[in-house]
């Protein structure tokens, strides 16, 4: 475990309080994602995510399978949540996703197993797709925190945030790891209901780097702070990958740490859809990885 101190230790309880409020506030008529559902989960009115009042949990446990700078010695403290706010078509973890296998829980549930994995010497609490759960997590991280909670925490989500639900978080979450999934929302609509997925999402990843920067790795090759993207390269181009570098390059930073990752495979709905119901080839991953290195882009495997 690193001797990094988290931003969210900085805060005053009181200031923490009033982070938790204002969420948990956007519940009554949700606000929390780009869909604007305005459904009152707080009644248990069920919007895009079909999720209510209490956060679900899938599972939980030390992901030793994340990239390098999350995992270090003693692995990623993964939570994955059930539910998203997106609908990808090709998910690989659809039953968590698309049918919500898991668990409600309440605050202080999700409290202990944070610190629960913290106990059994996690790097980091890594909150596999938060975006819909935001306010649940702040409920928890102040009973957390209380309880002696020490741990980066990271922001894993698939992209689709909205940006002033983000602006709320400054200064809570130490690492961003947004999953770039297209840049064409005609394609983001397609494949995932999303057809403003584009310019919302670049929205998100700009208040993203303004509140962490690069990532900043210790000596011992472990993210403190920072920004990671995730991009999956998909089959015939549809997930548009070199507009996405173009765009870290040019409103980012070339100092970005990328994870280019080739391990598509058609899941879920994919093979009712020709474009997508193979896996991609070596030269298409080749030719975003070499690109990403022509833009002077850094991180994943390609190193």
């Amino acid at each position: 475990m690193s001797n990094y101190e988290p931003c969210y230790l900085k805060f005053s309880q009181g200031e923490l309080f009033k982070i938790r409020d204002d969420l948990v506030s956007f519940l009554s008529r949700c606000g929390i994602c780009p869909r604007l559902c305005k459904v009152n989960r707080i009644s248990q009115e069920l919007g895009f995510c079909k999720t209510g009042r209490l956060a679900r949990v899938s599972s939980f446990n030390l992901h030793f399978g994340e990239e390098k700078e999350l995992v270090g010695r003693g692995g990623s403290g993964t939570i994955f949540f059930s539910f998203c706010n997106l609908a990808c078509v090709y998910c690989q973890n659809y039953t968590i996703s698309h049918l919500g296998e898991g668990s409600e829980i309440e605050a202080y549930g999700l409290a202990k197993i944070m610190l629960g994995l913290q106990e059994l010497g996690a790097e980091n609490i890594n909150f596999v797709s938060p975006t819909h759960v935001v306010p649940q997590i702040i409920e928890a991280l102040v009973y957390a925190r209380d309880k002696g909670l020490r741990l980066p925490l990271v922001y894993n989500s698939g992209g689709y945030d909205l940006e002033g639900i983000l602006a709320k978080l400054k200064g809570i979450f130490d690492i961003y790891m947004p999953d770039i999934k297209y840049s064409d929302d005609s394609n983001s609509g397609k494949y995932s209901q999303a057809q403003d997925y584009w310019q919302v999402c670049k929205l998100a990843l700009l208040e993203m780097y303004r509140q962490v920067g690069d990532l900043v790795i210790d000596d011992q090759g472990i993210a403190q702070k920072g920004m990671l993207i995730r991009h999956l390269v998909l089959p015939n181009d549809l997930s548009g990958s070199f507009e996405v570098i173009d765009f870290i390059a040019g409103n980012i930073s070339c100092n970005t740490y990328i994870n280019i990752m080739d391990q598509y495979r058609p899941c879920h709905k994919a093979y009712r859809y020709k474009e997508l119901s193979r896996r991609i080839t070596q030269d298409e991953y080749s030719q975003v990885v070499n690109y990403a290195r022509k833009k002077g882009l850094r991180g994943g495997p390609r190193d």
